[in-house]
């Protein structure tokens, strides 16, 4: 199998890191002609471009202008330690052993606006920029088009590497729109997360990111290779529902919050 998650906007990059291993991401090239578009932004034009506060345009405007490779461990940091929010709290990959990194290493992407796709130990400089951001580029109108065919190409290459014949959707739809899905040669399967709220299931964004950073966790730190066995999955009270099942969408139910 293999799994594709999504970013985080919260990063770590002060706190030292519990492995030195690490790599490089596939796409830097690609990284630095969208940096080199970014550092030509005001901070005010940052912020309009994100829609966020003048504060956080202020901060990503110095990342963008601080960014640099190439890459070491000095200035950067292995993406599945340095990123933080819901899903990453989920993972919890501070308590991964070295067989653990080495299992997320082949089975594990994070999809990424700015770095296209990512593997665990792929070194990554601070930054934000959302794969939906309408960002005009030299090849389209937003990231979407910059990055056209090539994170499908590059996942149906590691789905043959891994010699897996699943894709385990955890990422966002957002991210997810990112690859082009009629075009990747795998069953693609999406766990979703429901809790009981208010007389009936539904889902609660909040702990459906954590779920699914709990997920991950659970089919690195178990080593499973056979979609199947995902159904035995029972993280923080949640349990497989066959009946609420529909296809690729395995629905993941429980009734404490």
């Amino acid at each position: 199998m293999l799994i594709v998650i999504s970013p985080a906007k919260r990063l770590d990059l002060e706190t030292a890191s519990i492995t030195k291993d690490h790599t490089q991401a596939v796409f830097l090239k690609e990284s630095r002609q969208l940096v080199s578009q970014l550092k030509k932004l005001t901070p005010a034009e940052v912020s309009s471009l994100m829609k966020i506060s003048d504060k956080l345009g202020f901060l990503n405007f110095l990342r963008f202008n601080e960014w640099k490779t190439p890459f070491t461990l000095n200035n950067a940091k292995q993406a599945l330690l340095a990123f933080k929010g819901d899903v990453y709290t989920g993972i919890d990959a501070e308590s991964f052993s070295s067989q653990d990194f080495k299992f997320a290493q082949k089975h594990l992407r994070i999809l990424s606006g700015l770095y296209g796709i990512l593997k665990p130990l792929d070194l990554i400089q601070a930054h934000r920029l959302e794969m939906g951001t309408h960002f005009e580029n030299k090849k389209g109108k937003n990231l979407y088009e910059f990055w056209e065919s090539k994170l499908t190409d590059l996942i149906n290459q590691d789905l043959k590497a891994s010699k897996s014949k699943t894709l385990i959707n955890l990422a966002s739809n957002e991210y997810f729109k990112s690859l082009q899905t009629d075009d990747i040669n795998a069953e693609i399967i999406v766990p979703v997360f429901r809790d009981f709220s208010k007389g009936k299931y539904k889902i609660i964004s909040f702990y459906a990111k954590k779920a699914r950073g709990l997920m991950s966790a659970y089919i690195i730190k178990n080593k499973l290779k056979n979609p199947e066995d995902i159904k035995a999955f029972n993280d923080d009270g949640y349990k497989f529902c066959k009946s609420a099942s529909n296809g690729s969408s395995w629905i993941f139910q429980r009734r404490q919050t």
